[in-house]
This record gives structure tokens, C-alpha cells and sequence, in this order.
């Protein structure tokens, strides 16, 4: 996080250490999910370019990697749409590995992994409520009674476990 705000005070230094310590792993992982080498050096040169761009908006207490990992994700996700919209004009075959169908599959596994490692990083108490909420089903009450404690209290839990994810979500989407 120290990175960050060095970053966001235009420390030039603080950016080559970014780029030196994760090109290599944001080009990996952009090729694995795009299979190409082309669409993976983009990706990673365009990424680091809007982490550069975006520096002063940064947030301070979000790893500088789960921000840099976020801004890959969304340029593969642009890129990939210029391109499955640039196939369609050009009369190509809609059969590439740029089709929607691509694209719709990496958001919906990132998102579910970031959701998954964010229920993790909850205080035990929020995380094991929410799971049995929302993964194994059991109302209030049932949670209630299983802790001795209100129903209320189980709600509150729930409602600070929602807006920690969306808190975090909206972060690394926008």
C-alpha cells in the first residue's frame, strides 16, 4: 500500500518497481485466459498504461495488486469486445476466440473468485453468518439460535458482509 502512495505523488521509481515486479505476471495471466500472445502483450502494455493514467485515483488501502489484477481484467474485457465487434463488421466467422461467450465466461469466473476471496478475508464471525445465509440457506433465526444471538444482530452481520463485497467490487471494477 506504500506503493500506492507513492505512486499516486508521481514517484516514477514506485512505477518501474510495479512494472518490474508484476509484468510478467499480468501478461500470464491474460494469456491463460485469452490463449493469445497477442491479446496478452496488449493487454499488459495497456494496463499498465491506465495504472499510470489512474494513479492519482488509486485507492490507498486496496493492494497494489489486487488494483493492478482488477484494471487487467476490465482492458482483456474492452479488448476482447473491440475485437469480437471488429470479426462481426468484417464479415469474419463468428467462431473465434474472441466470441461473447469468451468474454461472459472470464467475468463470471474472476467475479466469482473475487467474491469467494473476499468472503474469505471477512472478521470469522461475518464470514461464517454470511455462508450460512447465503450458501447453505438457514434464515435469521436459525443462524440466531444457532450463536445466541437476535435475529438482528445476524441481519446486521449479513448487511456489513454485502457492503464489504460491493464495497470491494465496485473498487476493482471502476
Amino acid at each position: 500500500m506504500q506503493l500506492v502512495k507513492a505512486l499516486k505523488e508521481n514517484y516514477s521509481n514506485a512505477f518501474d518497481m510495479i512494472y518490474n515486479q508484476y509484468h510478467q505476471q499480468i501478461y500470464g495471466y491474460v494469456l491463460q485466459r485469452s490463449q493469445s500472445s497477442y491479446i496478452a502483450q496488449e493487454v499488459t502494455q495497456l494496463t499498465f498504461i491506465k495504472l499510470w493514467n489512474k494513479r492519482e485515483v488509486l485507492d490507498d488501502q486496496l493492494a497494489v495488486d489486487l488494483q493492478l489484477f482488477g484494471m487487467a481484467r476490465q482492458v482483456m474485457i474492452d479488448l476482447l469486445r473491440k475485437e469480437s465487434v471488429r470479426f462481426k463488421y468484417e464479415g469474419q466467422s463468428a467462431h473465434t476466440p474472441f466470441t461473447d461467450s469468451l468474454i461472459d465466461a472470464i467475468e463470471n469466473k474472476e467475479l466469482l473468485r473475487l467474491i469467494e476471496e473476499d468472503i474469505q478475508n471477512m472478521p470469522k464471525m461475518r464470514r461464517i453468518i454470511f455462508e450460512l445465509s447465503r450458501k447453505n440457506g438457514l434464515s435469521h433465526k436459525e443462524i440466531a439460535e444457532m450463536f445466541s444471538i437476535s435475529p438482528k444482530a445476524v441481519e446486521q452481520h449479513i448487511g456489513k458482509a454485502l457492503l464489504q463485497l460491493k464495497q470491494h467490487l465496485y473498487s476493482i471494477m471502476f
